[in-house]
Protein backbone atom coordinates (compact mmCIF):
# COMPACT_ATOMS: atom_id res chain seq x y z
CA UNK A 1 0.00 0.00 0.00
CA UNK A 2 2.70 2.49 1.09
CA UNK A 3 4.51 1.50 -2.71
CA UNK A 4 1.51 2.16 -4.22
CA UNK A 5 0.93 5.52 -2.62
CA UNK A 6 4.61 6.74 -3.63
CA UNK A 7 4.03 5.81 -7.13
CA UNK A 8 0.65 7.48 -7.19
CA UNK A 9 2.77 10.45 -5.40
CA UNK A 10 5.18 10.57 -8.23
CA UNK A 11 2.75 9.72 -11.35
CA UNK A 12 0.54 13.32 -9.83
CA UNK A 13 3.77 14.65 -9.59
CA UNK A 14 5.14 14.40 -13.04
CA UNK A 15 1.06 15.07 -15.11
CA UNK A 16 1.20 18.24 -13.00
CA UNK A 17 5.08 19.14 -13.98
CA UNK A 18 3.30 18.47 -17.28
CA UNK A 19 0.12 20.23 -17.58
CA UNK A 20 2.31 23.29 -16.17
CA UNK A 21 4.78 23.18 -19.07
CA UNK A 22 2.62 22.61 -21.71
CA UNK A 23 0.40 25.39 -19.92
CA UNK A 24 3.51 27.66 -19.92
CA UNK A 25 3.93 26.57 -23.68
CA UNK A 26 0.59 27.11 -24.82
CA UNK A 27 0.47 30.77 -22.65
CA UNK A 28 3.60 31.91 -24.45
CA UNK A 29 2.93 34.24 -27.53
CA UNK A 30 4.67 35.41 -30.41
CA UNK A 31 4.25 39.23 -31.76
CA UNK A 32 3.89 39.70 -35.54
CA UNK A 33 5.06 42.95 -37.29
CA UNK A 34 1.55 45.27 -38.57
CA UNK A 35 3.15 48.42 -40.94
CA UNK A 36 3.26 49.39 -44.23
CA UNK A 37 5.38 47.97 -47.41
CA UNK A 38 6.21 49.82 -50.44
CA UNK A 39 8.08 49.27 -53.13
CA UNK A 40 8.74 49.25 -57.31
CA UNK A 41 7.91 46.84 -59.66
CA UNK A 42 11.18 45.61 -61.10
CA UNK A 43 9.76 44.70 -64.63
CA UNK A 44 9.07 48.05 -65.73
CA UNK A 45 12.92 49.85 -65.37
CA UNK A 46 13.74 46.60 -67.17
CA UNK A 47 11.68 46.86 -70.20
CA UNK A 48 11.96 50.78 -70.89
CA UNK A 49 16.05 49.48 -70.54
CA UNK A 50 15.60 46.44 -72.96
CA UNK A 51 12.64 48.38 -75.40
CA UNK A 52 13.43 52.01 -76.18
CA UNK A 53 10.23 52.82 -77.25
CA UNK A 54 8.29 51.85 -73.72
CA UNK A 55 8.59 53.63 -71.10
CA UNK A 56 6.82 53.02 -67.21
CA UNK A 57 7.65 52.99 -63.77
CA UNK A 58 4.76 51.39 -61.11
CA UNK A 59 5.52 51.97 -57.43
CA UNK A 60 3.42 49.21 -54.91
CA UNK A 61 2.38 49.52 -51.60
CA UNK A 62 0.12 47.17 -48.96
CA UNK A 63 -0.66 47.44 -45.54
CA UNK A 64 -1.42 44.61 -42.91
CA UNK A 65 -5.01 45.46 -41.88
CA UNK A 66 -5.69 41.84 -40.17
CA UNK A 67 -4.07 38.62 -39.57
CA UNK A 68 -4.40 37.59 -43.26
CA UNK A 69 -5.77 40.34 -45.28
CA UNK A 70 -3.74 42.92 -46.76
CA UNK A 71 -4.49 46.77 -48.26
CA UNK A 72 -2.83 46.97 -51.61
CA UNK A 73 -2.56 49.51 -53.89
CA UNK A 74 -0.32 49.95 -57.45
CA UNK A 75 0.36 53.36 -58.93
CA UNK A 76 2.11 53.37 -62.19
CA UNK A 77 2.38 55.44 -65.46
CA UNK A 78 3.42 54.54 -68.94
CA UNK A 79 4.50 55.77 -72.33
CA UNK A 80 4.31 52.83 -74.46
CA UNK A 81 4.39 52.46 -78.71
CA UNK A 82 3.11 49.62 -80.61
CA UNK A 83 3.50 48.29 -83.92
CA UNK A 84 0.33 46.30 -84.64
CA UNK A 85 -0.63 44.27 -88.53
CA UNK A 86 -2.06 47.72 -89.98
CA UNK A 87 -0.77 50.28 -87.27
CA UNK A 88 1.66 51.95 -85.56
CA UNK A 89 0.42 54.21 -82.22
CA UNK A 90 1.34 55.86 -79.00
CA UNK A 91 -0.12 55.27 -75.31
CA UNK A 92 0.63 57.68 -72.58
CA UNK A 93 -1.06 58.22 -69.17
CA UNK A 94 -1.18 56.92 -65.88
CA UNK A 95 -3.06 54.14 -63.56
CA UNK A 96 -4.05 53.63 -59.99
CA UNK A 97 -5.33 49.86 -59.11
CA UNK A 98 -6.23 49.30 -55.24
CA UNK A 99 -7.91 46.29 -53.49
CA UNK A 100 -7.24 43.40 -50.68
CA UNK A 101 -4.77 40.39 -50.65
CA UNK A 102 -5.54 37.38 -48.67
CA UNK A 103 -2.63 35.34 -47.76
CA UNK A 104 -3.01 31.40 -47.76
CA UNK A 105 0.10 30.57 -46.50
CA UNK A 106 0.50 29.26 -42.75
CA UNK A 107 3.72 30.64 -41.79
CA UNK A 108 6.39 29.39 -39.02
CA UNK A 109 7.01 31.27 -35.53
CA UNK A 110 8.54 34.78 -37.15
CA UNK A 111 8.30 34.32 -41.04
CA UNK A 112 5.46 36.86 -43.19
CA UNK A 113 6.09 35.17 -46.11
CA UNK A 114 2.62 35.07 -48.36
CA UNK A 115 1.02 32.90 -51.07
CA UNK A 116 -1.87 35.41 -51.73
CA UNK A 117 -4.99 35.75 -53.90
CA UNK A 118 -6.50 39.37 -54.17
CA UNK A 119 -8.81 41.41 -56.30
CA UNK A 120 -8.38 44.97 -57.35
CA UNK A 121 -10.34 47.45 -59.35
CA UNK A 122 -8.18 49.76 -62.03
CA UNK A 123 -8.69 53.07 -63.51
CA UNK A 124 -6.52 54.79 -65.71
CA UNK A 125 -6.26 57.95 -67.74
CA UNK A 126 -4.36 58.36 -70.98
CA UNK A 127 -3.99 59.82 -74.54
CA UNK A 128 -3.34 57.72 -77.65
CA UNK A 129 -1.77 58.97 -80.84
CA UNK A 130 -1.81 56.91 -84.30
CA UNK A 131 1.75 57.49 -85.76
CA UNK A 132 0.58 55.65 -88.55
CA UNK A 133 -1.48 53.08 -90.40
CA UNK A 134 -1.51 50.97 -93.71
CA UNK A 135 -5.10 50.51 -95.63
CA UNK A 136 -6.34 46.59 -95.26
CA UNK A 137 -6.76 46.74 -99.23
CA UNK A 138 -7.41 43.50 -100.42
CA UNK A 139 -6.54 41.62 -104.16
CA UNK A 140 -3.35 43.88 -106.11
CA UNK A 141 -4.95 46.42 -108.25
CA UNK A 142 -4.61 48.82 -105.36
CA UNK A 143 -1.26 48.81 -103.98
CA UNK A 144 -1.33 49.76 -99.91
CA UNK A 145 -0.17 52.93 -98.80
CA UNK A 146 0.95 54.03 -95.47
CA UNK A 147 -0.90 56.69 -94.17
CA UNK A 148 1.00 59.11 -90.95
CA UNK A 149 -1.97 61.19 -90.01
CA UNK A 150 0.08 61.79 -86.31
CA UNK A 151 -3.56 62.03 -84.47
CA UNK A 152 -4.00 62.62 -81.06
CA UNK A 153 -6.83 61.57 -79.31
CA UNK A 154 -6.91 63.17 -75.39
CA UNK A 155 -8.76 62.29 -72.51
CA UNK A 156 -9.73 58.93 -72.56
CA UNK A 157 -10.37 56.42 -69.37
CA UNK A 158 -10.76 52.81 -68.52
CA UNK A 159 -11.98 51.24 -65.92
CA UNK A 160 -11.57 47.31 -64.78
CA UNK A 161 -11.56 44.44 -62.42
CA UNK A 162 -8.70 41.88 -61.57
CA UNK A 163 -7.61 38.77 -60.16
CA UNK A 164 -4.47 38.31 -59.24
CA UNK A 165 -2.41 35.56 -57.64
CA UNK A 166 1.04 35.88 -56.23
CA UNK A 167 3.77 35.27 -53.29
CA UNK A 168 6.12 37.65 -51.44
CA UNK A 169 9.22 36.15 -49.24
CA UNK A 170 10.95 37.65 -47.29
CA UNK A 171 14.65 37.15 -48.40
CA UNK A 172 16.33 39.83 -46.11
CA UNK A 173 15.19 41.72 -42.12
CA UNK A 174 12.29 43.53 -44.01
CA UNK A 175 13.39 43.50 -47.30
CA UNK A 176 10.76 41.03 -49.93
CA UNK A 177 10.82 40.07 -53.28
CA UNK A 178 7.31 39.18 -54.82
CA UNK A 179 6.06 37.85 -58.27
CA UNK A 180 1.91 37.59 -59.04
CA UNK A 181 0.52 37.33 -61.97
CA UNK A 182 -3.48 38.80 -63.26
CA UNK A 183 -5.95 38.25 -65.27
CA UNK A 184 -7.97 41.51 -66.22
CA UNK A 185 -11.47 42.01 -67.53
CA UNK A 186 -12.47 45.59 -68.69
CA UNK A 187 -15.42 46.99 -67.06
CA UNK A 188 -15.83 50.52 -69.50
CA UNK A 189 -13.76 52.09 -71.44
CA UNK A 190 -13.90 55.93 -73.51
CA UNK A 191 -12.88 55.32 -77.06
CA UNK A 192 -12.73 57.99 -79.34
CA UNK A 193 -14.49 57.82 -83.06
CA UNK A 194 -12.94 55.20 -85.42
CA UNK A 195 -10.20 53.92 -82.96
CA UNK A 196 -10.23 50.92 -80.52
CA UNK A 197 -8.05 51.19 -77.62
CA UNK A 198 -5.87 48.10 -77.73
CA UNK A 199 -3.37 48.99 -75.31
CA UNK A 200 -4.47 50.89 -72.05
CA UNK A 201 -1.60 52.05 -68.99
CA UNK A 202 -2.26 49.34 -65.98
CA UNK A 203 -4.47 47.02 -67.91
CA UNK A 204 -1.80 46.62 -70.91
CA UNK A 205 -2.58 44.92 -73.97
CA UNK A 206 -6.18 44.51 -74.40
CA UNK A 207 -7.28 40.87 -75.98
CA UNK A 208 -10.89 39.53 -77.55
CA UNK A 209 -13.83 39.94 -75.05
CA UNK A 210 -11.81 42.92 -73.43
CA UNK A 211 -9.53 40.94 -71.39
CA UNK A 212 -5.96 40.83 -70.63
CA UNK A 213 -2.62 39.56 -68.05
CA UNK A 214 -0.32 41.13 -66.23
CA UNK A 215 2.82 39.92 -64.87
CA UNK A 216 4.70 41.58 -61.97
CA UNK A 217 8.28 41.11 -59.97
CA UNK A 218 8.36 43.25 -57.36
CA UNK A 219 10.35 44.65 -54.81
CA UNK A 220 9.60 45.92 -51.31
CA UNK A 221 10.00 47.21 -47.76
CA UNK A 222 8.40 46.69 -44.40
CA UNK A 223 8.06 50.06 -42.09
CA UNK A 224 7.14 47.98 -39.26
CA UNK A 225 4.24 50.24 -36.80
CA UNK A 226 3.00 47.95 -34.56
CA UNK A 227 3.56 44.54 -33.29
CA UNK A 228 0.59 42.22 -32.02
CA UNK A 229 -0.01 39.85 -29.98
CA UNK A 230 -0.69 35.91 -32.89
Amino acid sequence: MKQQLILLFFISFLVLGTATAQQKTDTTKTKENYGIRVGVDLSKPLISLLEPESKGLELVADMRILRNYYAAVELGYEDKTTSEDYMNFTTKGSYIKAGVNYNAYKNWKGMTNEIYVGVRYGFSIFDQTLNSYTPNVKGTYFIPTEVMPGTKFKDLSAHWAELVFGLKAETFKNLYLGFSFSFKTMISTKEPDNFKNLYVPGFNSVYLNDTGFGVNYTLSYLIPIIKREK
